[in-house]
């Protein structure tokens, strides 16, 4: 029994340290990329990338340890097992060779780890032979030999642990039992640990530096996950020939030159920015009064100081997906989301991007984790200098659930702000708040519903962390952008996709505003980068999705996305779409503003997701 748990023991420590082994290979290859990469910062590259090392150790484990539970109760000589041992294990060490060996050739190209885009290039191997030299192979030919030479030489001695054994009744349940425990431990290892973020690439950037980042990740965890995940509505909403939806789509897109006279919202064209993104804060919660008392008090107070958006839309019903919408102009797709295929995301514009080539310097603060949905890579492949998160935060109250309540977390976020302010550049600070999340647990307790309760505790604790500005020398040059990752499903029924669920808050705020005012104009929360940097005199290249709302040529209207759907909705009615049925679900407006929401709707669909194919 002691030799099987040595077996898998060994196996998976060794596994770690085969896949580790990638690290120092990829880094030598690419020498000249990380040449001026400090040497704590490469040793960080192989200490970070252990996480998804182990992750792909637990999957190779699986089987050995299957093997080794069927061993206590069936009958097979060692022989037999040891045979089938090497053959999984040459099998698992050419694959796993020909995955780094291939990635390690690829990179140069195309700038991030493996993915399953080679599979597309498989389906017409002609063409990409064609396109392949001998210098091209033989280097890779050579790694894929080694390396599964490697693996094959450590798996075999491995292997020569195993012995078999004739245990009696209770030994054999008590092996098992023992053998289970390991298996948990491998589905630990697996799923990256026991935080509310199982394993991503995510996990392992902990750099603004991108070679870093992907240096840690491991290429077959790389290769494997989009394999799984990134088809997902990837080749959908094929509505038109290319050049009707070409035609269509030009009208709706955002990165031309403004069309009129634009109004000057701000004071100053370099401000520094202030971007929170208000967990869940749909308008049904910040409309909602009890007992005749608001439950957002502060933020209608405050939208009397600032410019408030009367009629903005959030784009998703999800975090990962508003908050791409948000801080890259980027409209949420229906079934999939753009931020958890991260050499795609990587490659979005984001305001983040765009204000660090003017001297900005950048930041992004949550009190939970951040590697939730691969939010890390996003942001640090998007612009963002520095993430803050609950690994990095120490409080003398214990974290909920999802992390850090907005209670201490604001606190933090607001010295940080003084900070950047106290450093003399420009800065572009980011926090995302946490506790009007579900479950909705909050140290506060002024209503009775949890999810008003939640709410109206964020709304305080936001707006004391603005209160630590106002009066003091960084107000004068402060923009405060106050907006929704998405709505919430209050009251109780509440449809997804539904214009109510949709409706969400936008507040600019601060010194820098020029004056106060209520903006009636339709938009989505997408519309947000395009209006902030063309205020800020910031070209607009590559948000083609992103309208600025003040610019008169453009089409203004809210569009959003939900679980195979789509809605619309401007001052002439609304559209929502149920893309399984091809059919309106609900409507308001003339036949020609509801037809033009379909066709518009579906325009845009296509559109985006030709746009991420071809990332």
């Amino acid at each position: 029994m002691l030799r099987k748990i040595l077996f898998i023991a060994a196996l998976f420590i060794a596994t770690v340290l085969l896949m580790a082994l990638q690290k120092p290979l990829f880094l030598l290859w690419y020498a000249p990329l990380a040449a001026d990469a400090t040497a704590a910062e490469l040793l960080a590259v192989s200490w970070h990338g252990l996480l998804l090392d182990s992750t792909t150790a637990g999957y190779l484990c699986v089987v050995p340890l299957l093997v080794m539970i069927a061993t206590v109760w069936i009958p097979i000589s060692e022989h037999t097992v040891r045979r089938i041992l090497n053959a999984y294990f040459a099998l698992m060490s050419a694959a796993v060779a020909i995955i780094v060996a291939v990635d390690l050739g690829l990179y140069r190209y195309w700038g991030f780890r493996l993915d399953d885009t080679v599979l597309f290039y498989l389906r017409t191997p002609e063409e990409a032979a064609a396109s392949v030299t001998w210098h091209d192979v033989w280097p890779q030919i050579i790694v894929t030999a080694a390396y599964t030479a490697l693996m094959i030489f450590v798996y075999r001695r491995i292997a020569a642990l195993y012995t078999a054994d004739t245990l009696r009744l209770w030994r054999r349940i008590g092996a098992t039992l023992v053998l289970l425990f390991g298996g948990g431990l491998l589905f630990l290892a697996i799923r990256g640990g026991t935080g509310t973020s199982p394993a991503n690439v995510s996990k392992v950037y902990f750099s603004d530096r991108m070679i870093l980042n992907h240096a840690a990740t491991n290429p077959v965890f790389s290769f494997l996950s989009s394999a799984v995940q990134s088809d997902d509505g990837l080749y959908d909403y094929e509505y038109y020939a290319e050049e009707e939806r070409a035609a269509l789509f030009e009208p709706l897109r955002g990165d031309t030159a403004p069309g009129g006279e634009i109004p000057e919202l701000l004071t100053t064209r370099r401000p520094n920015v202030v971007l929170i993104l208000l967990e869940s804060f749909g308008r049904t919660i910040t409309d909602e009064t009890v007992g005749g008392e608001q439950v957002t008090p502060n933020l209608n107070r405050l939208k009397d100081e600032g410019i408030w958006f009367e009629n903005i839309y959030a784009n998703s019903f999800r975090t990962d997906r508003g908050q791409v919408a948000v801080m890259s102009g980027y409209p949420a797709q229906p079934v999939m989301s753009v931020m958890k295929l991260p050499h795609k995301a990587q490659t979005l514009p984001a305001i983040a991007r765009s204000l660090q080539r003017e001297g900005y310097a950048t930041s992004f603060t949550y009190g939970g984790d951040a590697d939730f949905t691969n939010t890390v890579s996003y942001l640090y492949g998007t612009g963002v200098e520095r993430i803050t998160d609950q690994r990095d935060m120490r409080f003398d109250v214990a974290p909920a659930q999802w992390g850090y309540a907005d209670d201490v977390v604001c606190p933090l976020f607001a010295r940080e702000v003084e900070q950047l302010a106290a450093d003399g550049k420009p800065f572009f600070a980011t926090l995302l708040t946490l506790s009007s999340h579900e479950p909705f647990d909050v140290p506060y307790h002024r209503l009775e519903n949890k999810i008003l309760n939640a709410a109206s505790f964020t709304d305080e604790c936001v707006a004391r962390m603005i209160d630590t500005w106002r009066g003091t020398p960084i107000w004068d040059n402060l923009l405060v952008i106050l907006v929704a990752d998405h709505g919430i499903g209050y009251p109780e029924g509440l449809d997804a996709g539904s214009v109510a669920r949709q409706r969400i808050p936008m507040l600019w705020l601060g010194g820098a505003v020029r004056q106060s005012s209520v903006v009636e104009t339709y938009a989505s929360q997408s519309d947000l980068a395009a209006t902030l940097l063309s205020q800020m005199g910031i070209g607009l290249d590559g948000f083609t999705f992103s309208r600025d709302i003040f610019d008169p040529a453009r089409p203004h209207f809210g569009f959003w996305t939900f679980n195979n759907g789509f809605g619309m909705i401007s001052g002439c009615g609304h559209v929502i779409y149920d893309c399984t049925g091809d059919r309106i679900v609900e409507s308001a407006g003339d036949s020609a503003c509801v037809d033009g929401f379909v066709r518009n709707g579906k325009a845009l669909l296509q559109t985006i997701h030709k746009d991420i194919r071809e990332r």
